[in-house]
């Protein structure tokens, strides 16, 4: 399958009904600094910097009613700083909810261009997500702490992106929710945002997660991205521990938590990759199991439990069409 330019076509129909409106962000455009978009308080007393971004991709509007909410509730810190980043914001202005796959990203994949050798390559074309990256990247550099929300294809239960280091499963298990919490490295395509600097180093005392929030469009999303985003708020010390509690009064109590390893990310090689079945995530499968082929190339499941992560339906050439996990202890 060829890679269309907006990454809107998967060559298949959209399974999932559009139950999210994507809110109106243009109030908050101008921002509380140099960059549009970002908004900064300052509680003038001693704490981390505090970060909850949305909309990385366009077409995942649950974290951007979770910010509208946090904004238009005048959530303001009590210990350091706190920052609400609306990160790719013409993708998410070109949201079509009859096309609603057609906005995840302008030019190119904007959680994939945060190395610093792609960041700093002079060569490389501007592209829209490339231009904002770099725009954004000197606020992020004094971000001690991060959430990232973001939602998945396919409907499924939420999670935790935690990465490969301890710290990042550590900052998953002390926010609580959602309750697994997947630890892997990335995407051969390119680094996230979630592993940008600090957030990457074992050495640095900064701590990122990424939230998957069940599928892009499921009214659903929105609920448990706001939850993720205050039970963040709370850990991190911005807020007080009482924060929102009458929201939180009507959630239901997570399950307990559950952690997987990925041990590979399937990065597909050619134009003929395609899935035994039609995954949708989270499958439990036994050791051997066919799971894809790609030309010729099989692909089976390679632990004796092999968990299924985020089965893609952009199947080209260069991105990731799957992630193989086992379960693991917390």
């Amino acid at each position: 399958m060829t890679q269309p330019r907006n990454g809107s076509a998967t060559g298949l129909p959209n399974p999932y009904p559009v139950e999210l409106t994507p809110p109106d962000i243009t109030a908050y455009a101008k921002g509380t600094g140099d960059i549009p978009y970002i908004w900064t308080f300052d509680s003038g007393a001693p704490g981390p910097h505090v970060a909850i971004t949305a909309i990385v991709h366009g077409n995942e509007p649950c974290g951007a009613l979770a910010l509208d909410w946090l904004m238009r509730h005048d959530t303001r810190p009590v210990a350091g700083k706190l920052s609400f980043a609306f990160m790719n914001v013409a993708a998410h202005d070109a949201f079509d909810p009859d096309v609603p796959d057609a906005s995840r990203w302008v030019d190119e994949d904007l959680n994939r261009l945060w190395a610093e050798e792609t960041l700093d390559d002079p060569d490389r074309p501007l592209t829209e997500e490339l231009r904002r990256a770099r725009e954004v990247r000197p606020w992020l550099d004094t971000v001690d702490m991060l959430l990232d929300i973001h939602s998945m294809q396919n409907k499924n239960a939420a999670l935790t992106i935690a990465g490969l280091l301890p710290k990042g499963r550590e900052l998953a298990r002390d926010v609580g929710y959602p309750p697994l919490v997947i630890n892997d490295q990335g995407h051969a395509e390119g680094l996230r945002m979630r592993d940008y600097g600090g957030f990457g180093d074992p050495a640095s005392p900064r701590k990122a997660m990424l939230v998957e929030c069940g599928q892009h469009w499921e009214s659903n999303a929105e609920g448990v991205a706001l939850e993720t985003a205050i039970r963040f708020l709370r850990v991190a010390g911005a807020v007080t521990e009482d924060f929102a509690a009458d929201w939180m009064a009507a959630r239901a109590a997570p399950d307990p938590m559950a952690f997987y390893q990925v041990s590979r990310a399937v990065t597909i090689e050619t134009d003929e990759f395609q899935f035994a079945q039609d995954w949708k995530g989270l499958e439990a499968l036994p050791e051997g199991t066919l799971i894809g082929t790609d030309g010729t190339t099989e692909i089976r499941a390679p632990h004796p439990v092999t968990v299924l992560i985020m089965p893609s339906r952009r199947l080209w050439r260069g991105k990731t069409s799957v992630r193989l996990a086992e379960p693991v202890a917390g």
